[in-house]
């Protein structure tokens, strides 16, 4: 099976064009305001604008009012969802719109009881728990605390590079793995090589 890669954080036409080249499967828009890679609609809808066919445009939200949701949903076609706050099922589903649900992994956690309570989602993203920060930490947590089948497609986040992706891959067997800061020059800046790099390694750990 092929890992899919998504590009979180993108902030920059030229940033868009890199992944796109580099061969991501989608590309991640913060619309939370207290994040370094916050972006407001009328750049994000700019940016998704010339995305190519199987290229998905994410929307990534923390407690976000239901009508800034829709907002998005109305500017940026196609786009899929993505809940990184505390968000229950009951609101992730009343978008009517395919959905992915952060979960923050720290010990203690019940992933397996978390994952069921979004079991109408097309997948859940593991990653780190750093308290007061939903998410873009580059922090990894311990992978060993995923068991081994969930009820909803695995993205793996937190901390992942170049240096770890194809460990993680190897190890996780994830549907698909999410990159922010770990192909960034500086907060919400990407570097075309480290992104080319991490695709790289992705690759070699589906061989």
């Amino acid at each position: 099976m092929r890992t899919r890669v998504k590009i979180c954080g993108l902030t920059r036409q030229h940033d868009v064009a890199a992944a796109v080249h580099a061969g991501a499967d989608a590309v991640g828009f913060v619309f939370y305001e207290k994040s370094p890679r916050h972006v407001v609609l009328e750049d994000a809808a700019l940016l998704a604008q010339g995305l190519p066919a199987f290229v998905t445009p994410v929307a990534l939200f923390v407690n976000a009012a239901a009508a800034e949701v829709r907002q998005v949903i109305e500017a940026i076609p196609g786009v899929l969802l993505q809940f990184h706050g505390d968000e229950d099922a009951a609101y992730c589903e009343s978008f009517r719109r395919p959905y992915m649900k952060a979960l923050r992994i720290r010990a203690g956690v019940d992933i397996v009881t978390e994952a069921t309570r979004y079991a109408s989602a097309c997948g859940v993203l593991l990653d780190a728990y750093v308290e007061g920060i939903p998410g873009g930490t580059g922090e990894r947590f311990d992978w060993s605390l995923i068991p081994p089948q969930l009820p909803v497609p695995l993205i793996l986040s937190g901390g992942l590079n170049a240096g770890n992706v194809a460990d993680g891959i190897r190890s996780v067997k994830p549907w698909a793995v999410d990159v922010s800061s770990g192909v960034e020059a500086a907060k919400g800046i990407k570097d075309a090589d480290k992104i080319a790099a991490f695709m790289q390694e992705v690759k070699h750990a589906n061989v």
